[in-house]
């Protein structure tokens, strides 16, 4: 499996971006697929996830109504739609897929991970 995430760049707090992931590998269709962000001197924390199938997402509570994570299965794409972007969301974003079908929020739970994209949202 080789992810890799894109779309990252600089943005204004209230603006936009498309956080997309990739697997070249094409071998992450039957998995959970997690994308989680590290912010300088802080751990890596969950973000957002979403099903094999994409019957099922779940959000950190920062991002709630702001994020929406999606896949596209013929595509073999995840994406990560972020809106209302805060200052506070500036960090390097990894997508990731889980050890199976199904969804959760440890940084453990997920076998491979991609490289990283970079966002910073100024003020």
């Amino acid at each position: 499996v080789q992810l890799q995430a894109s779309g990252g760049g600089l943005v204004q707090a209230g603006g936009s971006l498309r956080l997309s992931c990739t697997d070249s590998k094409c071998t992450f269709s039957n998995n959970g697929v997690g994308w989680f962000r590290q912010a300088p001197g802080k751990e890596r924390e969950f973000v957002a996830a979403i099903s094999w199938n994409g019957a099922l997402t779940r959000y950190t509570d920062s991002v709630k109504g702001r994020f929406t994570i999606s896949r596209d299965r013929a595509k073999n794409t995840v994406f990560l739609q972020m809106n209302s972007l805060k200052v506070d969301d500036t960090a390097v974003y990894y997508c990731a897929s889980h050890r199976s079908s199904v969804i959760s929020t440890g940084v453990h739970d997920y076998r491979y991970w991609g490289q990283g994209t970079l966002v910073t949202v100024s003020s």
